[in-house]
């Protein structure tokens, strides 16, 4: 499966940069479960790509840290019984991944103070509370 890996408009990590590794996988598919290499693991050196460029390299080590291992990316599917389903899962999975750690951070919020009103709001429910939790303290009790 040469296959690039389009990760948007602007990125497609060619096939080259992408390492692939099978094995056997547990649950389901008969006989074959014994047999076939149906795991697939799909590596992504992030230094040895050269499509990415200094930012998005910076951006996606950043972002990804907790992920890499020795720099590399690995996506794993195991879910499926055939390997070619696998592997397109798997290259579903690295582009989903690469596409949310490329998206630019959030905007910082501006820290803004609560308007009049619900200051009044506040305080007038406060003030509510406050009076029916004093009645109930001044009523005479029963057993007196």
């Amino acid at each position: 499966m040469n296959v690039d890996l389009i990760v948007n408009d602007r990125l497609v990590i060619p096939a080259r940069d992408l390492r692939w590794r099978f094995s056997r996988a547990s649950g389901p598919g008969g006989q074959g479960v014994n047999t076939t290499d149906s795991r697939v693991e799909l590596w992504l050196d992030l230094d040895a790509c050269s499509d990415l460029g200094p930012f998005r390299l910076a951006r996606l080590k950043e972002r990804l840290a907790p992920r890499l291992l020795d720099g590399r990316l690995r996506v794993v599917a195991a879910e499926e019984r055939s390997q070619w389903r696998n592997r397109q899962l798997a290259m579903v999975r690295l582009a989903t991944l690469l596409r949310q750690a490329l998206q630019p951070p959030p905007a910082q919020r501006k820290a803004t103070r609560p308007g009049r009103g619900a200051v009044r709001r506040r305080l007038e429910a406060k003030k509510k509370r406050g009076d029916l939790k004093r009645r109930r303290r001044d009523r005479p009790r029963l057993d007196e």
